[in-house]
This record gives C-alpha cells, sequence and structure tokens, in this order.
C-alpha cells in the first residue's frame, strides 16, 4: 500500500484499513521522544483513571498466579449478572470486546453483515476473517441509524453490526427502535456494542437485558474503568448463543488477573457513577473549548470522545495532527480510515480538565489564535463593588449607573459580575452566553458585551440543579452539590476574566450577587466578598428600603461579615426612596454608630427607569413601568404568557414603551380573553413548562384562539416556538425523562431537542413585511417542517428559515430573541394588530427603542444622590470633588 508523508510524518492511520488509535509506541518513534511523553487523545478511556483500588487487587490476584485461571470465570460473570440483573447463563467473559466480536462472527449461518458506517473498523475486520460478505451502509442525515433504509437489506439473513453509542460519531440510536426491527427480522441477528454505553446517565435504556433473543450485546469493561492493558469484555445473549461462543472461543481466555479486577469493577457503583458524572462535564468543557478554535466543528456526542471536522478549505486534519504530535506531543485520532468519513474528520477523547486545556491551547496555537499564558493583572485597576443586603436590592441598576458616571467622567470602565444566576441571557458577537445585567452595564460604558464582563452563569433548570455556563460555554447541568464541587475550577476562570478585563480599563465596576453574609455560601464564595479581596475593591452595600427593614439588614449584614470583610465596605447606599429624606437622618447616626459606616447616598425611587429588568421577579408580578399611553379603545391588547422558567423576557421590553399597547402577563387559561395578540416567550425547559401550560389549560385556550375566523395572532419566541409545533422529541433526557411529549398542535413542526446549544448573534428579514430584524439565537432545539403549507416567517441573511407560520401569518414561531428590538417591524407588528382590531395603523415609528437616554437619566439621578467625592476618593482619585470639574465627555 503506499505511504503518504506529511511534514515528515508517514501517514500511519492510512497505511491500514483497521488501523486504531493508542499505539504509543508507534506514536512516540514518529514523535523522536519517549511514550510517557506523549499525551494520548486517539484512545478512549475513563478520563478519570483506573479505580483507586486496582492495585490492590492487582496484588492480591499474583498469589494465584501459579494456577490456571477459572475456566468459567464464575466470580466475574456472578458480578456480571447481578450488576445487569441477567442470568448467569446469559454472560459469557472474553479476553476484550474484541475477541467477543470476532467470536460472534464465526458462528456462521448468515449470507451477509450488514454495518452502518462510518463505525468501529473491527466489525469488518472480524467478519471478512471468517469470509463474510460485508454491506456497509451510511448512516443517516443525522449520524444515527437509518433503519427503514436498511430494512431492505435484511430480507437476505444478516448479521448486523450496531454501536451504541457510536464510535467515532458518539451519536445514540434508540434501543426501541432496535428492539422493533429485531422483531421484524428474527432470522437476523443484531450485534450490538455498548462498549461507550457506561458512560451514558444512569437509567438509560440498553439493551443488555430487555434484549430481543435474536440480539447479542457487548461491551468493554476496559473503555469504562480504564483498563485498556487488563483486556476484558463481557457478551450478553439467549444461553444457546453464549454456549455456541464458549464453545468457538479458547480455554483460560480471561486471566485471573482479569477476572478478579472485573469482578471488583462490576461491584464499585460509587465510582461509576462519579465518572458518569465527571466524564459529562469534561465533555461539555472540551466541547465548549473546542469549538473557540477557528475552523474546527465540533460534534455533539453522548460518550468519553467527540468526532471533530476541519473546516477550512482545501485543508484536512492531517497536518494539524502532524503539528499536534511534533510540536506538543499530543496525539488525535484521524478518522480517515472510517468508511464514509475522510481526513477531514479526527476524533479526541475526553480526558482530565487539565489535559482537556492543554489541548485546547495547542490546538488555538496549531491554528494561530493561541491565547497564551493566562492574563495576570499587570495593574491594581481601581474597583467599586456592589453588593446588596439581599437579591432584587437594586445591585445591577445602580452598577450600570455608576458605569454611566464614570464614563460621562472621562475614564474608561468596565462592568464585572462573577457569577450571576438568571434565565435572562445575551448572546455576544463571538457567540458566548453570558448575562442580560452585564450587557446593559456595558452598554452604559458604552462597551461591546464581552463575555469576560461575567464569566459564570448559572440557568436554572430545576429548584436543585442549573445549567453551568463558564466563559459564554455551557459545561454541563449540575445539582446543587455537584457546582459547589466544581466551583474551584469556576473560580480560577473568573479571576482569569477579571484579570484581563482589568488590565484594559481604567476603572472597574463590580455587582455582588445576593448577600454577602449568607453564612451557608460563604465558605465557597466566588461572587461577593471573595471576588472584593481579589480585586481588592471598595464595597457600597446597597439596601432596598421600599421593601423595609433595610437598617436592620444592613447593621444585620455588617455584624455577619469578618473584620477583614467590614473593612473593605466603604459605606451604604439606601436605594427606591420615596418620600423625605430628611425623615432618614436619625437612622444615619444610629448606623454609623452600629457599624462605623456613613450613608454615601439615598437614591430615589425612579419611576419609568425603561432599562431591562435582571430577573423575572418584576415581569411575574406584573409591573413594568409604562409609557405614556393613549386611551385604551385605541391600544391594542397583547397577553404575555407566563411561564414557570421563562427566560429572555427582555424580548417583550420594547412593546411596553409603544404608546398604543397595553402588554399583560398572564397566568391563568380565565385571564386570557382574547387578546389581539398572544405571546409565548422563551424558556429554560420547555418540555416541563409545556405541561404546566397545558395542565392549566392554557393551551386549549390557545387552540381556541387559533381556530379558523378568529383574529388573534399567536407568536411563540424560542421555547414558545417549540410549544407552538406538534411534537417535542427529547431524545438526550436534557429536559425530562419523556423522550416525546404532543406540541400544542398550532404549527405543523417537529423539534428535537439536542446536546449542542446554538449560540449565535443573527440579522435576517421578517418574510411578510420583507423589513430587517436582528437579535440572537439561544436554543437547543433543531425544528423541521411537517407539511407543504408551512411558511417561512423569518430568514437569516444567509436565507436560512429562523422560523415558520402558518399560510394565514397569524400563527408563528422564531428563534430570533430581540426581533422586537427593531423599531420599523415593531411598529409593522403592531400596526397589523391594530387594522385587525378596526384601528387605523399609525404608519411612522412612535418610539425608538435606545437605552442611551435611560441610562443618562439614571446617572444623573445617581449622580445627585451620592456623593461622588468621597466614591472617587476611595478609589484612589485625589482631585475629584465635584461634577463640574468631572464631566468631561463632548456635550456634558
Amino acid at each position: 500500500m503506499k505511504q503518504r508523508v506529511l511534514a515528515g510524518i508517514p501517514d500511519v492511520l492510512d497505511e491500514q484499513r483497521f488501523a486504531h488509535g493508542g499505539n504509543l509506541r508507534r506514536l512516540a518513534e514518529q514523535a523522536g521522544c519517549r511514550a510517557e511523553e506523549i499525551l494520548d487523545f486517539s484512545a478512549n478511556v475513563n478520563p478519570l483513571g483506573p479505580p483507586p483500588w486496582l492495585g490492590q487487587v492487582v496484588g492480591q490476584a499474583l498469589q494465584s498466579v501459579d494456577a490456571y485461571p477459572d475456566p468459567d470465570s464464575h466470580d466475574l460473570l456472578m458480578a456480571a449478572a447481578e450488576a445487569y440483573k441477567v442470568w448467569p447463563t446469559q454472560v459469557l467473559a472474553g479476553n476484550g470486546a474484541s475477541e467477543l466480536l470476532f467470536a460472534i462472527a464465526s458462528l456462521g449461518g448468515f449470507g451477509q453483515a450488514v454495518i452502518p458506517s462510518p463505525t468501529y473498523v473491527d466489525y469488518a475486520r472480524a467478519c471478512k476473517a471468517h469470509r463474510l460478505k460485508v454491506l456497509e451502509v451510511p448512516l443517516g442525515d443525522d449520524r444515527t441509524v437509518n433503519f427503514p433504509a436498511m430494512g431492505r437489506l435484511l430480507t437476505t439473513p444478516s448479521l448486523v453490526f450496531l454501536c451504541n453509542p457510536n464510535n467515532p460519531t458518539g451519536a445514540l440510536f434508540s434501543p426501541a427502535d432496535l428492539r422493533e426491527v429485531a422483531a421484524m427480522f428474527p432470522r437476523s441477528r443484531f450485534v450490538v456494542d455498548e462498549s461507550f454505553a457506561e458512560f451514558l446517565p444512569e437509567g438509560a435504556d440498553r439493551l443488555v437485558r430487555d434484549r430481543p433473543s435474536n440480539v447479542v450485546t457487548v461491551i468493554s469493561m476496559t473503555k469504562f474503568f480504564a483498563i485498556p492493558g487488563i483486556r476484558l469484555g463481557l457478551a450478553f445473549a439467549d444461553p444457546e448463543v453464549i454456549l455456541r461462543l464458549k464453545q468457538a472461543m479458547p480455554a483460560w481466555s480471561v486471566n485471573t488477573l482479569a477476572q478478579k479486577v472485573g469482578a471488583r469493577c462490576l461491584r464499585d457503583t460509587a465510582y461509576a457513577a462519579r465518572t458518569r458524572e465527571q466524564t459529562a462535564l469534561l465533555r461539555e468543557s472540551l466541547a465548549s473549548g473546542l469549538r473557540h478554535v477557528p475552523g474546527i466543528r465540533v460534534c455533539p456526542g453522548s460518550a468519553n470522545y467527540l468526532l471533530c471536522r476541519v473546516e477550512r478549505v482545501g485543508q484536512d486534519a492531517a497536518p494539524l495532527r502532524d503539528r499536534l504530535l511534533m510540536e506538543h506531543r499530543i496525539a488525535i485520532r484521524l478518522c480517515g480510515n472510517y468508511e464514509g468519513l475522510d481526513n477531514n474528520w479526527f476524533r479526541v477523547a475526553v480526558r482530565s480538565g487539565e489535559d482537556n486545556e492543554r489541548l485546547i491551547r495547542a490546538m488555538e496555537a496549531v491554528s494561530g489564535t493561541g491565547r497564551g499564558p493566562v492574563v495576570r493583572r499587570t495593574k491594581r485597576t481601581p474597583a467599586l463593588m456592589l453588593q446588596g443586603t439581599s437579591s432584587n436590592a437594586g445591585k445591577s441598576v445602580l452598577a450600570a449607573a455608576f458605569c454611566r458616571i464614570f464614563l460621562q467622567d472621562g475614564y474608561n470602565v468596565a462592568p464585572f459580575k462573577a457569577q450571576n444566576m438568571s434565565l435572562n441571557s445575551f448572546v455576544t458577537d463571538e457567540g458566548c452566553e453570558m448575562g442580560r445585567a452585564q450587557v446593559t452595564q456595558a452598554m452604559a460604558c458604552r462597551q461591546r458585551p464581552d463575555v469576560r464582563m461575567n464569566p459564570v452563569l448559572l440557568k436554572p433548570g430545576s429548584d436543585t440543579g442549573s445549567q453551568v455556563i463558564v466563559m459564554g460555554r455551557p459545561v454541563g447541568n449540575m445539582s446543587v452539590g455537584e457546582y459547589v464541587r466544581y466551583k474551584p475550577r469556576a473560580w480560577e476562570a473568573v479571576k482569569a476574566a477579571y484579570d484581563s478585563l482589568a488590565n484594559e480599563h481604567d476603572i472597574m465596576v463590580i455587582e455582588g450577587a445576593g448577600s454577602p453574609a449568607e453564612v451557608n455560601l460563604k465558605h465557597h464564595d466566588i461572587v461577593n466578598m471573595a471576588m472584593a479581596r481579589h480585586a481588592a475593591a471598595r464595597v457600597l452595600l446597597a439596601g432596598d428600603i421600599d421593601r423595609g427593614g433595610v437598617f436592620a439588614s444592613m447593621v444585620g449584614t455588617m455584624h455577619l461579615l469578618t473584620p477583614a470583610e467590614r473593612d473593605m465596605v466603604e459605606g451604604f447606599l439606601i436605594n427606591r426612596f420615596r418620600g423625605d429624606e430628611t425623615l432618614l437622618e436619625p437612622a444615619f447616626g444610629q448606623m454609623f454608630e452600629h457599624t462605623g459606616r456613613p450613608v454615601l447616598g439615598t437614591v430615589p425611587y425612579i419611576h419609568s427607569l425603561g432599562l431591562p429588568e435582571e430577573d423575572s421577579v418584576s415581569f411575574k408580578e406584573g409591573f413594568r413601568p409604562e409609557a405614556r399611553k393613549l386611551p385604551p379603545g385605541q391600544c391594542v391588547d397583547i397577553a404575555v404568557i407566563d411561564l414557570p422558567r421563562i427566560s429572555n423576557f427582555n424580548d417583550i421590553d420594547p412593546l411596553h414603551a409603544e404608546p398604543d399597547v397595553r402588554v399583560r402577563v398572564v397566568s391563568d387559561a380565565h385571564q386570557l380573553g382574547t387578546p389581539d395578540a398572544v405571546i409565548i416567550p422563551g424558556s429554560k425547559s420547555t418540555v416541563p413548562d409545556m405541561k404546566a401550560l397545558r395542565g392549566a389549560g392554557m393551551a386549549a385556550a390557545l387552540r381556541s384562539l387559533a381556530a379558523e375566523g378568529g383574529r388573534t395572532r399567536i407568536i411563540g419566541i424560542c421555547g414558545g416556538f417549540q410549544m407552538l409545533g406538534e411534537v417535542v422529541d427529547d431524545p438526550y433526557g436534557l429536559e425530562s425523562e419523556t423522550t416525546r411529549m404532543d406540541g400544542f398542535g398550532l404549527l405543523p413542526v417537529q423539534t428535537t431537542l439536542v446536546p449542542e446549544k446554538t449560540l449565535t448573534r443573527t440579522w435576517g428579514t421578517h418574510s411578510r413585511s420583507s423589513l430587517p430584524v436582528h437579535g440572537y439565537e439561544i436554543h437547543h432545539g433543531l425544528t423541521k417542517p411537517l407539511a407543504d403549507s408551512l411558511r417561512v416567517a423569518l430568514r437569516d441573511n444567509a436565507g436560512q428559515p429562523l422560523g415558520f407560520s402558518r399560510a394565514d401569518g397569524r400563527v408563528w414561531g422564531t428563534y430570533l430573541h430581540g426581533l422586537f428590538d427593531a423599531d420599523e417591524f415593531r411598529r409593522w407588528f403592531i400596526d397589523q394588530l391594530r387594522t385587525d382590531k378596526g384601528l387605523p395603523p399609525l404608519g411612522a415609528v412612535q418610539v425608538r427603542f435606545d437605552l442611551e437616554d435611560a441610562l443618562d437619566h439614571l446617572a444623573g439621578v445617581v449622580r445627585e444622590a451620592v456623593c461622588m467625592e468621597k466614591i472617587y476618593k476611595a478609589l484612589g482619585f485625589s482631585g475629584c470633588c465635584t461634577q463640574a470639574s468631572l464631566f468631561r465627555v463632548a456635550g456634558g
């Protein structure tokens, strides 16, 4: 076979059809180094490494090496039977999964082997070794098994090899679908390789136990337990098939060490649970990092590896592989010898966090986009930090005010919040996700939103768990306990992001979260006093007097802080005060006596602020400052459906500002009435929220409004769009244990929830109006039409659909958040509702949705209320005493 040479390295992976990864001796020869210097991402083993007890068990087993191993592997098979709830006669051990696969191919009785590809190369190798004709059929468009297309081949009794999760794609097929196909073709035998299925969540549907009689399931214990040097695999089948396999294999196939280690592995449920949890987090973190490398596409996967593709025109992955090996001593698996793939594709294993970061840095260096070493601060940047006595004390708004004040005074300022818990997120131009509050603060600074401003974002999906997003990319869904264990890594990202950002600015304005005195949380704090200490920030403690009890909460907070933490507090801000400020003066003196800190300002309640809310509290309470409105009879009525897990509710903000729009937040079907339009907003958890709406009768009420002849228009945004469809599939269990749920049936579309999250800024056009729209996409769903009558509601600038509409245009949905920010489109939409209602359209844009005036107004109110002289002095600026001397921006 002809040898191809790239960058001085023989293209070993193309030398032979059935080559594997993990050949460290050969890799070391190519790189000119020792084997132990190679960081091997070409072989897929547990990133946690072997179980901690391995050496002890091996040592004990060595005492028995002077005797033959048990030919029946009795203890191992009993452990397997117990672990997988099968009879011992239904399981067989082998010297690795490969030996079992070859034995299965040797049994005969079939005229051909059918192998959906690309997949593990040894299936074809085993069949060819036993002179069995091989038909390699392509996987479906979604890289899963296309069972209907394969059915015509199975009229001939066949030996069918399937891998679940598939190697190298990491994709899953439905075991239920296979059970149905196996019943349809009883004369064929289906071999299901579940070597990587142990990495799936506990309770995932498997074919080890619930298995038709013509299915043989094989697992590899070496992958999951990180013991590839101790060859061990298991086969599960009906007893007569197991007996035939045993007769086809040599005696003493499984040695004593493998038997002892295997039995202990199968009984170590704690190690298995920890592996599943940690591997999922490491996989998402690695995928997130690799997606930042230009020209690299990362496919979603369910196992301990990722399939990637080089998408630069005229290049494949061979030069990348060669440079990684020669320059960085890192090995990846080129996939050109997989049927259906070429050398544009490569596979990387999931390894430890440190190893994964090294791979990401190396790939960035090879692609010319390397970040270099972690940035540390080279200067002490003055920092002002807003902390609060509670959540919703107004910290975000006050931080935005100080950002704009410092900007007006001529400083290069940036906002920062280490950790934000919010479902209200935003996508940056780089496709990274961050909290909307920091976006507003960035606008106050006239800075582009930068994910470094909010390095950790938590998006609650339930009362006890959240999606964790680090530096703009999801790293996994974690329970509270899991996130607490993950926090040290998150803290490193926080510090690096802050140091990098602080190096570039004159002043930093930092926002805390909740209260700094939550004694149950302080030991793993990364957002309040720990952040203030790292930034050497001066802290202002804010309290919401509108809620009551503000003085007691401030004094109590100070008493719960340590002496070192109290030293960082410069003073207090009373927020949202209504009335005569002189009435507070007696309390100020007592506050100083108790705490030794002054009140530095009393900020009045600001009506009609016009800034986005940080969280959904005000939204759900139905409160939103309204602009001056036309008489009720001249306004359109828009009902916005309240969702238990509502997200990105700021999509509605521009409608509040319109003089001829009244927005109602509706949580009960009886409140719905007959509005001119209904908007179903975004949701963090579409499937549970859809169930909740159906249970509350909202789905039936919406179907009644959407009936033919009705004038109400129904619009779904993101999760709301998915709910409008016929079906929402959740095959990976991202939001529910229910793999399929009926939608509201208002649009003939079907949505499939996938692990890979779409995060992108988007520009496009609304089809009916031909007006431009813009915003961002942030979703896990892929939605496809089910009927020819469906119309495209919006298209992006590349011509791809952003949403679909019913033929009459009265029901439509889109994935585009922020589409109502476009002034001309928003006015067109409202005028359509006015026409439906019999009102004349206003035509001209009534309101320009721009936060500049609101931010300047906010800054003016806060500047008047707060002693800025003391603020500047605390930050180390001398001579900054009056507004006149500071307000240096043109026009100020």
